[in-house]
């Protein structure tokens, strides 16, 4: 997934824990406890349920790999 400087996108749950690997950029994750940045190289889990978000930092494009299993629902958040 790809994401140019200040994108993101919505907030969001998932079935199953999701796994991001980043691989270019930096960009945040951002739960309701809060945000964290993350940058080439980070793993993070999501565990299933959690309402979150994640994009690119406003300064930066960013792009993750995402990992769940094929049977997970997504669920937007308005």
């Amino acid at each position: 997934v790809n994401f140019e400087a200040g994108a993101r996108n919505k907030l969001h749950t998932h079935s199953r824990d999701q796994i991001l690997f980043v691989v270019s950029g930096r960009g945040i994750v951002a739960t309701e406890d809060g945000e964290r940045e993350v940058t080439v190289g980070d793993t993070i889990l999501i565990p299933e349920g959690e309402r979150h978000w994640h994009g690119a930092a406003h300064d930066s494009d960013f792009a993750h790999i995402s990992l769940t299993t094929p049977d997970t629902q997504n669920q937007i958040i308005d």
